[in-house]
């Protein structure tokens, strides 16, 4: 697919105006705080998505505005088409071609993208819960149905957590728990199936998209980890600690997957540099499995990507992701110097303009 418009009037601090990109690289330039993140932003919301920043639906409106409306022009299917999302009293809508959505959730799969943020870091640096997070983002977009099999999942998990802390005062309850591990080991297996799936489709596009950016003298791996390959022995056998510690300690929700560089964790052993590289092989190659499973090249979205990076890697991602629509932010425009194509544009105040002069 390809944007072809953003209209854009009282979101954020964004001026009322259309924004018309070029259907290949778009940088976008401009000091802290003029805009920039604001109009990737707007882009990523028809997605279905909520906002990447993690704000709350009533911050996006502009300051002493009671709504806010975007409308997105695009090129999918063949043929143009639109969708309109409203902010008002903490709400939001949206429509696509003129239907109106029952709920805004209903354009995942209908505009595909990716998006890549500094907080995403995270993925390498710490923890399980955001790698976790990020199988889970992409799949919901990939496939619909896997958002209600999670749900379903984290209700059963819910209910038998609460079972969990109640027995110590009613241990008559403990009878009951088998029929909530059996709910569990059911739906938790088919969330185990489709991640790695999922992963094993990742980790191909990851390792191309990180041997163009490393120039080919780096080596990305992934690798799923569960943490409780036979989960309903897993949770017989765990049953007494479950319950003195009042949550279930295996299952899906306590998975993970490794990341290595050369064979090494890049949790501890990466650069920051190398760990921005990784996220972005990711990110791309999330991009790559949406387009073979669709059969649509999502937008790409890269916020501050420019940044911690060298030349090499810079060059890469302004002239070697021709196959996509990509938006870059950055703060300076000679970060964008080797730009062969693409349009590259001003912001300033919260206006969008294409760059008039020498980056």
């Amino acid at each position: 697919m390809k944007v072809l418009s953003l209209t854009h009037k009282d979101y954020r601090n964004l001026l009322p105006d259309t924004f018309v990109p070029d259907e290949g690289v778009n940088v976008i330039c401009g000091e802290n705080a003029q805009g920039k993140t604001n109009l990737l932003e707007a882009l990523w919301l028809f997605t279905g998505g909520r906002s990447f920043r993690g704000v709350r639906d009533k911050e996006l409106v502009c300051r002493g505005k009671e709504q806010a409306k975007l409308t997105l022009s695009f090129f999918r299917d063949d043929r143009p088409q639109n969708a309109e999302i409203v902010l008002s009293g903490g709400r939001r809508t949206a429509s696509y071609n003129g239907i109106a959505l029952k709920s805004p959730g209903q354009l995942v799969g209908r505009v595909c993208g990716v998006i890549f943020s500094p907080e995403h870091i995270a993925l390498v640096r710490e923890g399980p819960a955001g790698r976790r997070a990020f199988l889970d983002s992409a799949l919901c977009q990939l496939r619909p149905g896997y958002a209600k099999l999670l749900n379903r999942y984290q209700h059963t998990l819910s209910q038998r957590n609460a079972l969990l802390k109640d027995i110590p005062r009613h241990v008559e309850l403990v009878d009951t728990l088998p029929i909530w591990d059996e709910k569990l080991v059911q739906d938790g297996a088919k969330v185990v199936s489709q991640r790695k799936a999922y992963l094993e489709l990742l980790r191909e596009f990851a390792g191309q998209r990180y041997r163009g950016l490393s120039r080919g003298r780096e080596v990305l791996s992934l690798s799923y980890t569960e943490s409780a390959p036979d989960l309903r022995e897993a949770l017989r056998q765990g049953r007494r600690q479950d319950i003195q510690f009042g949550f279930t300690g295996s299952g899906p929700h306590r998975d993970d997957f490794s990341i290595l560089l050369d064979g090494e964790p890049a949790r501890t052993f990466a650069s920051q540099g190398q760990k921005r590289s990784i996220v972005l092989a990711l990110k791309l190659a999330e991009a790559a499995v949406l387009e073979a499973r669709t059969g649509e090249k999502p937008i790409v979205l890269l916020d501050d990507v420019l940044s911690e990076l060298d030349a090499g890697r810079q060059e890469y991602l302004l002239n070697h992701l021709l196959d996509y629509q990509v938006f870059i932010t950055c703060c300076e425009p000679g970060q964008a110097l080797r730009l062969r194509g693409g349009k590259l544009f001003s912001v300033a105040g919260g206006r969008v303009q294409p760059f008039s002069g020498t980056p």
